[in-house]
């Protein structure tokens, strides 16, 4: 790209926000978020990850006018069929709090063995060039774990003081932070976004 293209963010998350930018920065991409533009927050009326991206992508282009970047993530439990997937920001209802999300979780699988309490961290990302695009670029990756019975360390947020990393014999709350964005989720995702992008803009 010659010039920087203004890229809207379907969130207000500051910390995402700073994360997508220094990595797109050098692919000639300036990313804002939806408030700048006046975009409040859409009504999340799908049923799955990649619905409610493309929902908060397509209303963040439509009202800015520009292209747009949304991500929707979430926890899924094998023990609870998936639970509490595309509701995990809202599991223990509103207003939306980690710490009760966090307690409703431990509650939930109190009869479920170690070992049996198998989970992954999922990350969906949407980017639309317009809000007619016909081919969305979407990119998913997971991230596996097990719940603890009991939270552990002080970092990240969401679930992360429950999801246990076997292979790092920690929690992602107990994670260096730039572990966690080397491993996680998200910062996979967005390495597969980035790639995507800069094949379609050289």
């Amino acid at each position: 790209m010659t010039s920087t293209q203004t890229l809207v963010l379907a969130s207000g998350n500051v910390g995402k926000l700073k994360e997508f930018n220094e990595l797109l920065a050098p692919l000639g991409f300036d990313v804002r978020t939806q408030a700048d533009y006046g975009v409040h927050d859409v009504a999340e009326t799908g049923v799955t990850f990649v619905e409610n991206a493309l929902i908060k992508a397509r209303e963040a282009s439509r009202q800015s006018g520009l292209p747009a970047l949304a991500d929707d993530s979430g926890l899924e439990v094998d023990a609870l069929q998936g639970a509490p997937g595309i509701y995990s920001a809202r599991y223990a209802g509103e207003p939306k709090s980690d710490q009760r999300n966090n307690a409703k979780l431990l509650e939930a699988l109190q009869d479920c063995p170690e070992g049996q309490r198998t989970a992954r961290y999922w990350c969906v990302l949407v980017y639309l060039r317009h809000p007619e695009d016909p081919v969305p670029v979407i990119v998913q990756r997971s991230w596996e774990g097990e719940v603890l019975a009991h939270p552990r360390g002080e970092g990240g947020f969401g679930y992360d003081p429950l999801f246990w990393l076997p292979d790092q014999s920690s929690s992602v709350a107990e994670l260096p932070s730039e572990t966690k964005n080397r491993l996680s989720h998200r910062g996979r995702a967005l390495s597969g976004l980035v790639d995507v992008l800069k094949v379609a803009h050289g």
